[in-house]
């Protein structure tokens, strides 16, 4: 994926809330129930409890160490990844690192799904627990419009039909970090009446690299799917 580096998101599991407490050990403590902490960290840092997975509906039992930490890790709703293709290339840092340690987006799950999940967005991953499918869509979309993050057509979809199941499922919206007013849905990638028959002819135009927006982007031009063409 052109350009992107997790280092780009600053400083993981920051504590951008300011409350003591480190991002990664707030969402445990948040997500997990009959939590018990570590003496003298202030109700911090999360030894034991267990875990609701959202994602396969399972019970997980959570112990602090190596092992546990692989089996519970702690998810970007809006993978990073994802978001770096579609806006987050344009933040500076600070809104990066906000966006990277924001509670709405930030939930404990099963690790080894999250880790099949990797970037995935709507159109390519969804929770394998089908009863969860409409709240974890929900938050993706008051996520992408908080931050102004656009979806692809193929997203768009997958988020319409996910959603047409449930009209009452609230959206989330807002953040823990930043106070956003409210915003329209996530902006969906435009037609383009500028058209290039391939990257020799982007290059011609001196067009290249040519993003998703771009005019005249087209799949065809991105063989690797990242959202920048003829690279």
């Amino acid at each position: 994926m052109t350009g992107y580096d997790r280092s780009l998101f600053g400083q993981a599991w920051k504590d951008t809330d300011r409350n003591g407490c480190d991002q990664r050990n707030d969402v445990l403590g948040r997500d997990l129930t009959g939590v018990a902490h570590e003496v003298g960290t202030h109700d911090c840092v999360v030894l034991t409890g267990a875990l609701a997975d959202p994602y396969s509906g399972t019970t997980i039992a959570f112990t602090r160490g190596q092992a546990m930490s692989n089996a519970v890790q702690i998810d970007h709703v809006v993978a990073l990844a994802d978001a770096w293709q579609k806006g987050a290339q344009q933040w500076d840092a600070a809104t990066r690192e906000s966006f990277a340690n924001d509670l709405v987006n930030l939930l404990a799950v099963d690790g080894p799904l999250n880790e099949q999940k990797g970037a995935g967005d709507t159109a390519t991953w969804l929770p394998p627990n089908t009863a969860y499918r409409c709240a974890y869509v929900a938050r993706q979309v008051g996520v992408k419009a908080t931050y102004g993050l656009w979806v692809t057509p193929a997203e768009q979809d997958a988020m319409v039909h996910v959603l047409s199941t449930c009209p009452e499922q609230p959206m989330p919206t807002g953040s823990s970090v930043l106070v956003a007013a409210p915003v329209p849905a996530p902006a969906v990638e435009a037609p383009s009446t500028v058209t290039y028959a391939n990257c020799d002819a982007v290059r011609a135009a001196g067009a290249a690299p040519i993003h998703v927006g771009d005019p005249g982007y087209a799949k065809k031009l991105d063989r690797d799917s990242d959202g920048i063409g003829c690279e």
